[in-house]
């Protein structure tokens, strides 16, 4: 037998542990790409950003988007469904065009009655609000239907009766009846979204 022969098994050995190495090499670089990958699935993706405020807000409905659920409002017996808003906006003095989006109408189920400013009667008013944003809006006036009121009571009770008798005084109502509504609406819920107060009964006596 030769001396120079190899001892049995040896190369394999040799083999082996490269085998070992390479596998180890290729384990380290998945759970690298694994650990990468979750990063950024959590993070949002590639393109992720943080979260900005504007991202909780209701958004406008757009007018076209808006149709099938104007028209749920005519069924019968069934309250309509909230719309969905799809324009995001950066705060709720946004300028918003009305012949884009669909506008909402929200009627307050009970009318407000107080006595007027000079003590010489009483002022009852039914009102309806409107708002060019989604069901998050309406959510919001349910949810602050007391301060609301609140607000509104206290806003009738400063009138003028003989202003109120004249268009320029009801329109300055609508006005202030709006702001009213809308800083209750920034104060509890961070987003106003109410365009404007209208009308649904006004009695002076």
């Amino acid at each position: 037998m030769s001396k120079d022969k190899a001892p049995e098994g040896a190369e394999p050995k040799k083999g082996g542990k490269m085998k070992k190495l390479l596998m180890l090499g290729i384990g380290g670089t998945a759970l690298i790409s694994a650990g990468a990958g979750a990063g950024i699935y959590l993070g949002g993706g590639l393109g992720g950003h943080e979260a900005k405020p504007e991202d909780h807000y209701p958004k406008l409905v757009v007018r076209n988007e808006g149709e099938e659920a104007a028209a749920a409002e005519g069924e019968e017996g069934k309250e309509p469904a909230p719309k969905v808003g799809t324009v995001s906006v950066p705060n709720d003095r946004f300028k918003v065009d009305p012949r884009k989006y669909e506008i909402t109408y929200y009627p307050m189920t009970d009318a407000f009655t107080t006595n007027l400013a000079d003590g010489s009667g009483f002022l009852q008013v039914g009102i309806s609000l409107s708002t060019f944003y989604d069901g998050k809006v309406i959510s919001n006036i349910k949810r602050q239907q007391v301060p609301i009121r609140s607000a509104v009571l206290m806003v009738l009770a400063e009138q003028d009766p003989a202003l109120l008798s004249t268009s320029q005084g009801k329109q300055q109502l609508q006005r202030q009846l709006t702001n009213a509504i809308n800083d209750v609406l920034r104060e509890k819920e961070g987003f106003g979204g109410i365009d404007n107060v209208y009308f649904t009964s006004l009695v002076i006596q």
